[in-house]
């Protein structure tokens, strides 16, 4: 029970509170920098973010495929087309596609007949029992034996036959179409070893016709009888059931190319689609305007996040205005308030030595020299036009866009090690190195204050402030005994005063009879 003044006529509430506040001091102290701490560690938080999307941008500048600054045309795009890559060289090369790639294909020759008067359906069984043997050519190739039920299905038969090859070679894709009532039959790969062998046989390795003509239905020269074997090899023009797997045959500028399984191919830096049988000449042409603009926007976006760090680095610090607490808030306007924090948040990051130090690092990764290009090759940014200027400009990139256009398009292959040269595994170009340091300068951050994009925080700053909290939940209990015992001490005067006041009274009374 707390009594206040009754006997004394004292303000005891407002003489505790003015006691308390110079107790409070330590704490409002401890507070404020609590608060300074966590407005630094967002503001950490925030270049952190901004230096992790500026790596991202970064990263392609370590890429040969960022440098692509070729075009390519076609005079035939129905024949041949062509993609370009960083080591394409300008020139008209002219190709000739004889022949394509391809898998091997087989269908039924004839309407497979469920009777004499019906065709066969999907659903319906193929009626006759035995084993297809399917033989591939190319390596790896193995005798691939199938049983074949008389209950099956048409359906049954074709999956049997895909399932049974399936991650072999060669690998089949088969199928039965009741539109046409057919089975249809191809490899799922391209090239001359796709080619394979087919064989229908009895249980003892004879013969099978009768399974034969349920699948394939080409009848051999001896009348009644049907092909139980046949080879995709040995396909001919004039063979219309099948038509064997091939490779590309292609001439690229009078070379002569045979051996290749599919129809797109890289020769001398062009990636070239083949699409049909002809002649076509294709053009390629620097073209420097796409990498222009993606350097261009890297060095905009950079521009952007190192002037903002800059300023922070050299904005003022004002240390006689400290985070308002709650109460000194409530003597004070909005606008006051306002006006206030704007001071006390000036200078969180002043001259901090993980940013300073990350500022003189990138502007070494952009200037410094590339190691490992041969003498007479590009092998500073300033050659192709971009410059840091002084330290007074902190840092940001400068670009001569008409010296850097004319590198691009007279000099891309050098431009392009410029940025992606590697010695042994390490990527030393500007590309490699700024990405390098701008990913070490995350990660310090990082460690300091914790990063924007991760759920754990176990960052210096953050356990700072829960050490903080602990130190400040302390000095709160401390504070509440001291409130305590100020209170019970004031009230032990307040009864002994009322006791005299009493005594005093019955004195009187009695010893001058209540004069």
């Amino acid at each position: 029970m707390r009594v206040g003044g009754l006997a004394s006529g004292m303000d005891t509430d407002a003489i505790v509170r003015d006691m308390m506040k110079i107790q409070k001091m330590p704490l409002d102290k401890l507070m404020q920098q609590k608060t300074w701490m966590e407005w630094q560690k967002d503001s950490f938080r925030d270049v952190n973010l901004s230096l992790s999307n500026l790596r991202n941008l970064a990263s392609g500048l370590r890429l040969q495929s960022t440098f692509n600054s070729y075009s390519a045309t076609s005079s035939t795009p129905g024949a041949a087309t062509a993609e370009t890559s960083a080591l394409s060289v300008s020139g008209n090369y002219k190709v000739n596609v004889e022949r394509l790639a391809s898998g091997a294909k087989v269908h039924s020759a004839n309407t497979i007949m469920k009777d004499a008067n019906n065709a066969a359906k999907s659903t319906d069984q193929i009626g006759v029992a035995g084993n297809i043997v399917i033989k591939g050519s190319g390596t790896g190739a193995v005798d691939i034996p199938i049983a074949i039920e008389a209950t099956d299905t048409y359906e049954a038969v074709a999956k049997k036959v895909q399932d049974a090859t399936a991650g072999k070679v060669p690998e089949l894709r088969m199928s039965f179409d009741s539109t046409t009532s057919r089975f249809f039959i191809s490899t799922k790969g391209m090239g001359a070893d796709q080619n394979f062998t087919m064989d229908f046989e009895n249980a003892d390795g004879t013969a099978n016709s009768a399974l034969a003509k349920q699948v394939v239905n080409q009848e051999s020269a001896t009348a009644g009888v049907f092909v139980s074997s046949f080879s995709t090899s040995a396909a001919t023009a004039t063979d219309t059931f099948m038509s064997k797997a091939n490779t590309v045959k292609v001439t690229f500028d009078g070379i002569t190319v045979d051996n290749l399984n599919t129809n797109k191919t890289t020769i001398n830096g062009l990636t070239i689609n083949l699409l049909s049988v002809g002649e076509s000449t294709i053009t390629v042409q620097a073209d420097a305007t796409k990498t222009f603009d993606k350097i261009k926007d890297f060095v905009d976006k950079y521009n952007e996040a190192i002037g903002d760090i800059e300023k922070q680095l050299v904005e003022k610090r004002y240390p006689n205005f400290q985070p308002l607490s709650a109460e000194q808030k409530k003597d004070m306007s909005e606008n006051e308030i306002e006006l206030w924090e704007e001071k006390a948040r000036s200078g969180l990051l002043r001259n901090d030595p993980v940013l300073r130090g990350a500022m003189q690092e990138l502007r070494r990764s952009f200037m410094d020299p590339v190691a490992g290009v041969p003498n007479g090759n590009l092998n500073l940014m300033s050659q192709i036009g971009i410059n840091t200027g002084n330290y007074t400009e902190g840092g940001k990139l400068f670009i001569d866009e008409d010296k850097l256009k004319a590198a691009l398009t007279e000099q891309p292959d050098e431009v392009m090690a410029l940025f992606t040269n590697r010695v042994g595994d390490q990527n030393v170009g500007v590309g490699g190195r700024v990405y390098e340091t701008l990913n070490n300068v995350v990660k310090r951050l990082s460690d300091k204050a914790g990063s924007p994009n991760s759920l754990v925080d176990n960052s210096q700053m953050t356990k700072y402030l829960k050490q903080m909290d602990q130190d400040i939940s302390r000095w709160q209990d401390k504070l509440t005994r001291i409130e305590d015992r100020y209170w019970k001490q004031f009230t032990a005067m307040e009864k002994a005063l009322s006791q005299m006041n009493s005594q005093s009274a019955w004195m009187q009374q009695n010893l001058f009879g209540g004069m």
